[in-house]
């Protein structure tokens, strides 16, 4: 199928660019150095081209993710990088693929215990107001673990709050924010000290693997921030009416887009003036004319939630259809 027949809305891959960043991520952070972030691409034949480059261990954020990743295969080293209170589904994996969930409570241990799952992390509350325990507390709750009958494989620890700090002081708020987690290792033990993301993959050589994820697809609210990767993902649309008074209007809105990181971009086309339910409107350029029917790439402000709206992306190389990725690790 060429890109042009491709009926619209449609998310579409740019090949090349998404082998570059996959490449330059490889180069920088070979085999278990990355543990990439299934969350932010929700689809079991990317993570199997990352898995052809020696990432066979993976992160997720939902039970449905490590369910997916499982029956597809890639169930070599799973992380579930989120406290869950039902582990009786992760307790059935265990059987066939290696399950790790992390936690940082009492409660949220005792639910891995009672769902079978037998391998943990400690989660540890390093600067962002999320899930996490207190550094402090983090040796207790692995004593208790092993006390138990769990193996605690080491410590996890997510500076999100840093992924967009400006470069010159993230290196130095990134190694504060580090100092914590080692601090909650050296009472925890264990082999793993797992944390960062795309925004921190160049600067964070104290954790043992770096659960990056959005970086094989990017956005432009994270180019700024991780320059090394580039936009390969993009919704392709049609402009379905002109407006003499120097507007159009695309055939995609809310419903194919996440907009929690601001407006996405219109490609050479125009600027974005608003996006609603079923439509971009945009302003159109006088050197650039559009009329009803061209087709534009419009570039998402946020990845994971974009993905997650669709039920496939299109691989695409020049105006090929080159591959189809199903979406298929969506819902819960």
């Amino acid at each position: 199928m060429k890109l042009a027949d491709v009926p619209t809305p449609a998310l579409v891959v740019d090949a090349p660019i998404f082998a570059q960043n996959v490449a330059t991520m490889a180069a920088a952070l070979p085999g278990p150095r990355l543990r990439p972030h299934v969350k932010a691409f929700k689809s079991t034949a990317l993570a199997r081209r990352l898995a052809e480059t020696g990432h066979t261990g993976f992160c997720c954020a939902t039970v449905r993710e490590m369910e997916g990743m499982a029956a597809a295969g890639l169930g070599q080293d799973l992380l579930l990088a989120n406290e869950v209170l039902d582990c009786t589904r992760l307790g059935v994996l265990a059987h066939t693929a290696r399950i790790t969930v992390a936690v940082d409570s009492d409660q949220t241990l005792d639910a891995a215990v009672a769902g079978g799952v037998r391998e943990v992390l400690i989660d540890v509350n390093v600067g962002l107001p999320r899930c996490g325990c207190d550094p402090a507390d983090a040796g207790r709750l692995a004593d208790r673990a092993r006390a138990l009958g769990m193996a605690v494989r080491g410590v996890m620890g997510y500076e999100g709050h840093l992924m967009r700090e400006p470069g010159e002081t993230k290196q130095a708020k990134v190694e504060a924010s580090m100092a914590q987690l080692l601090a909650a290792h050296e009472a925890t033990g264990g082999d793993v000290i797992s944390a960062g993301g795309t925004g921190t993959y160049d600067c964070n050589p104290w954790a043992t693997e770096i659960q990056a994820g959005s970086y094989c697809l990017m956005d432009t609210e994270y180019v700024p921030h991780a320059p090394a990767f580039g936009n390969a993902l993009s919704l392709w649309t049609t402009v379905i009416s002109v407006h003499p008074g120097g507007w159009a209007v695309l055939d995609a809105g809310l419903k194919a887009l996440g907009m929690d990181h601001g407006d996405p971009t219109v490609v050479d086309a125009g600027d974005c003036w608003f996006v609603s339910d079923e439509h971009i409107t945009f302003g159109t350029k006088a050197e650039r004319p559009v009329a009803v029917g061209d087709k534009v790439r419009v570039l998402p402000a946020h990845v994971d939630p974009t993905v997650a709206l669709h039920e496939r992306m299109l691989l695409v190389e020049d105006e090929d259809v080159v591959d189809t990725w199903a979406v298929d690790l969506r819902g819960w």
